[in-house]
């Protein structure tokens, strides 16, 4: 009589950081036979990975939750959100279980409890890489859990606890894998990835017999010598980011720096609980420019903060002019509840925040455009995402996938994702690259 093989379903919500969790939530399913389920009809029960950064992501975590619920009736809840078991258990009494993020252990218990295993090893197979939800040709890899900052708008401290780095060798073990099994670019994602290493006192590791610190300097080189593509996330404006730029400029990651930094009002940023030397951060982004000429700036914005005055959004718009940043994000600012910004005073209107964020992200796409324009002419390399009739669709080495922009090739030519091409630019706008092949 032959057996049948549970089915699980799974939605992952929220940001890269999110992603890795459920990729090992993932990996770890089939490898104890659980086949993985892409409907809710089909499956024995539903694991949804939750985020729970700003209301939006409650609201939709909350929805999705729902939504498993109504569909399939047996649902078991992680991620971000499920650090406020009380907020899902209000809404959604009859889910199964709640863990919170990076609670890969705790996921499968639960699984366990409500759908045993039935692992037969000569069919549960699983890629060397583990699964993943990204194309094959690029993995996020987490270097660590946590965060030791207290900014006054985030509760991912208290929904992930302080920094927890993971051992250097680790790290580098799994991206060496990873290159194995294909994968042409890193993403390398942590809630403060300069900050790799504090907690364990940058100890020494080993890789390959050698001795590597647990530090974000020492992990980039490492990285950077498997000659792939290396894009750094999240990075805190620490002194010791100028130590990456000789890493960039000699070809070991690629130059691009992702700094959040949030506003540019000094009053507003010592309120957000950030540094708030303005004037000190354009000298910085100067000599980033002086010493990588290449580089692409990507940071975030927060418009709408609690004490915003008329003119902290305007010193915001001048800051943009100055520091002429390649690619930005920006977004409201959200009474996410546990915040300690909730109990500033000078709360900002809905109406006024959304004025002030329309007309942040146009002074924005004219900036972005013109440093786009600054690139027509010139030949890049860029990496292939897909293809169509008519063109090619890649990204070259100033462009995360999904958060930035395309670089569009007016060819046929029968390219695979993964591949390298060179090309010349030939136009560009706001957010894309337009271009045609190199000649061989």
């Amino acid at each position: 009589m032959s057996k049948t093989i549970p089915k699980v379903g799974f939605v992952s919500l929220g940001c890269p950081k999110a992603t890795v969790d459920s990729e090992r939530i993932l990996t770890q399913l089939r490898a104890e036979g659980y086949q993985l389920s892409s409907s809710y009809d089909t499956a024995d029960l539903v694991v949804v990975n939750t985020c729970g950064f700003i209301d939006a992501a409650v609201e939709e975590s909350l929805e999705t939750i729902g939504d498993a619920l109504a569909e399939n009736g047996k649902v078991i809840v992680t991620g971000c959100l499920g650090a406020r078991d009380d907020t899902i258990r209000a809404a959604h009494p009859q889910v199964l279980a709640v863990t919170g993020p990076d609670a890969l252990d705790e996921v499968m218990e639960a699984v366990h409890a409500h759908l045993p295993p039935q692992h037969d090893p000569f069919t549960d197979l699983v890629p060397p890489g583990g699964l993943k939800l990204t194309p094959r040709h690029y993995a996020y890899i987490k270097i660590a859990e946590g965060c030791n900052q207290s900014c006054s708008f985030c509760i991912i401290p208290g929904m992930r606890g302080r920094l927890v780095s993971r051992p250097v060798g680790e790290v580098l073990d799994e991206a060496e894998r990873l290159v194995t099994a294909g994968v042409r670019e890193l993403l390398v994602v942590s809630q403060d990835t300069g900050a790799y290493g504090v907690d364990v006192k940058y100890r020494t590791g080993f890789w390959q017999g050698r001795p590597v610190k647990s530090r974000i300097t020492d992990l980039a080189r490492g990285l950077g010598s498997l000659g792939i593509w290396v894009r750094l996330h999240y990075l805190y404006p620490y002194p010791h980011l100028d130590e990456l730029l000789p890493l960039m400029a000699d070809g070991l990651i690629l130059p691009y720096l992702d700094v959040p930094f949030q506003h540019a009002s000094p009053g507003l940023l010592k309120a957000m609980r950030r540094p708030g030397d303005v004037d000190g951060l354009l000298r910085r982004i100067d000599g980033w420019r002086a010493a990588v000429p290449d580089l692409t700036l990507r940071s975030t914005f927060i418009v709408g903060f609690p004490g915003e005055t008329d003119s902290d959004f305007e010193r915001l718009l001048e800051f943009l002019h100055e520091a002429r940043l390649d690619r930005v994000g920006a977004f409201a600012y959200s009474p996410v509840e546990g915040a300690a910004a909730n109990k500033l005073p000078g709360a900002v209107s809905e109406e006024l925040k959304e004025e002030r964020l329309e007309r942040f992200m146009d002074v924005q796409a004219a900036i972005s455009a013109d440093r786009l324009q600054e690139k027509v002419g010139r030949r890049l390399t860029v990496l292939v995402e897909g293809a169509d009739e008519e063109y090619v669709y890649a990204r070259s080495r100033g462009d995360a996938p999904e958060i930035d922009g395309m670089v569009v090739v007016d060819t046929d030519a029968d390219v695979e994702p993964g591949e390298f091409l060179e090309v010349t630019i030939t136009a560009a706008d706001e957010h894309d690259l337009y271009a045609v092949p190199v000649p061989d």
